[in-house]
C-alpha cells in the first residue's frame, strides 16, 4: 500500500521533489535531463531515478515548461 502513495506523490506537480519539480529544476540549473525524483522531499531519503514512460514523460513536462519559459539559473 505505501508504494501506491509515493506514486501518487512523484505526479503531485506543486511538490517539491516530484517528478514535475525535479525536471523543472534541472533545467532551471542547466543540469543534463536525469529522469527523477525525491519521495520524502529534494535532497531528502533516497533519490528514485525513473525507466518508465509514464514517469519520464511527467518529468520533461517540467524540464520543457521551464525550457520554454526560459526560466534560468544566472550564475
Amino acid at each position: 500500500m505505501p508504494s501506491k502513495k509515493i506514486k501518487f506523490e512523484a505526479f503531485e506537480r506543486n511538490r517539491h521533489g516530484s517528478l514535475y519539480d525535479r525536471g523543472a529544476a534541472d533545467s532551471y540549473y542547466g543540469r543534463q535531463i536525469q529522469p527523477h525524483w525525491w519521495p520524502e522531499g529534494t535532497g531528502k531519503g533516497e533519490r528514485i531515478d525513473v525507466t518508465k514512460q509514464g514517469e519520464i514523460d511527467e518529468y520533461m513536462v517540467g524540464y520543457n515548461w521551464n525550457e520554454r519559459h526560459g526560466d534560468k539559473k544566472h550564475w
